[in-house]
């Protein structure tokens, strides 16, 4: 079975770059400083650009009607 090859040897499999924002440059930044760097590297970037984007939750809607009451069985 072949090995994965270093992501500095390796294409770039797509070709369009997407910039990082402040605060994704700042976890790659706090990355680096946790592993005693002084800037981050290529896979503190890879890692935070490749973290999937949470969407803020949906406000909780109160509900509307009659409330339920549990009834004793007979």
């Amino acid at each position: 079975m072949p090995t994965k090859r270093a992501p500095w040897k390796r294409d770039n499999p797509r070709k369009r770059a997407k910039k990082l924002s402040p605060k994704e440059k700042a976890t790659a930044k706090a990355r680096a400083r946790r592993a005693g760097r002084a800037y981050p590297n290529l896979v503190d970037n890879m890692r935070v650009a490749s973290k999937k984007k949470t969407r803020k939750a949906a406000p909780v809607r109160k509900r509307l009607g009659r409330k339920r009451v549990a009834h004793a069985g007979k």
